[in-house]
């Protein structure tokens, strides 16, 4: 990534790019900006499409062809991944991708009160139960995390963080990028922007979307 597109990146949090290197997969594109990251077996690559009806105990099938609330991915991951990088395969205009960054997050709510709430995955993960910190200080940056659906609060100023973060995340206007054309890009800082996927209007059902998580950027 080029100096000018990293001072992009970190201002906004997010790059998008545009019809971007049609030629190249979205592997090749990953490896391009950094250091691809499998989260499960064989799943380097996850195609996203709609789907009305799915497991009870992912987005899809608790909220169909519904907006998904804004979260982190793998929110409630010890440690979730640092980006997430998709590319449209069959994209519509009025389909967007809506974004806030968490910085805005934390100068809402206040960094004291997110730094302190703790909070637990809903089910355990890998047999065991880890108390997470929404917010906390990385080397020079602070990691946010959030999923209303997969962490729930585990103390009492968690509690409260969740009213708090809730009542502004119903209130605040989020940024909204359209992968609409083939190829087109989306790079995003997890551990920084809430994202979420906008309801899927009638003729839409075909969107297909591929996500790479990467660990690191060149």
């Amino acid at each position: 990534m080029s100096l000018e597109l990293s001072d992009q990146f970190r201002k906004s949090g997010y790059i998008f790019f545009s019809s971007h290197r049609p030629n190249e997969s979205i592997v090749d594109i990953a490896e391009r900006f950094g250091k691809p990251l499998v989260p499960w077996e064989n799943g380097l690559v996850q195609t996203l499409v709609p789907r009305a009806e799915a497991a009870p105990n992912s987005y899809s099938g608790i909220f169909g062809l519904d907006q998904f609330p804004f979260h982190s991915d793998l929110a409630h991951w010890r440690i979730p991944p640092r980006y997430l990088l998709l590319r449209c395969i069959t994209g519509f205009a009025d389909v967007p991708t809506l974004m806030i960054d968490g910085h805005d997050l934390i100068g809402a709510v206040t960094l004291d009160i997110l730094g302190r709430a703790i909070f637990k995955p809903r089910r355990p993960r890998d047999g065991s139960v880890s108390l997470l910190r929404l917010c906390e200080p990385i080397d020079d940056i602070v990691r946010v995390r959030w999923d209303e659906v997969f962490l729930k609060p585990a103390s009492r100023i968690g509690e409260v963080a969740d009213l708090r973060v809730r009542e502004w995340l119903s209130t605040c206007t989020p940024t909204a990028l359209s992968l609409a054309k083939k190829h087109d890009t989306l790079l995003i800082d997890n551990w920084r922007m809430l994202h979420a996927r906008s309801p899927i209007r009638p003729g839409r059902e075909n969107r297909a979307i591929e996500r790479v998580y990467l660990e690191a950027l060149h």
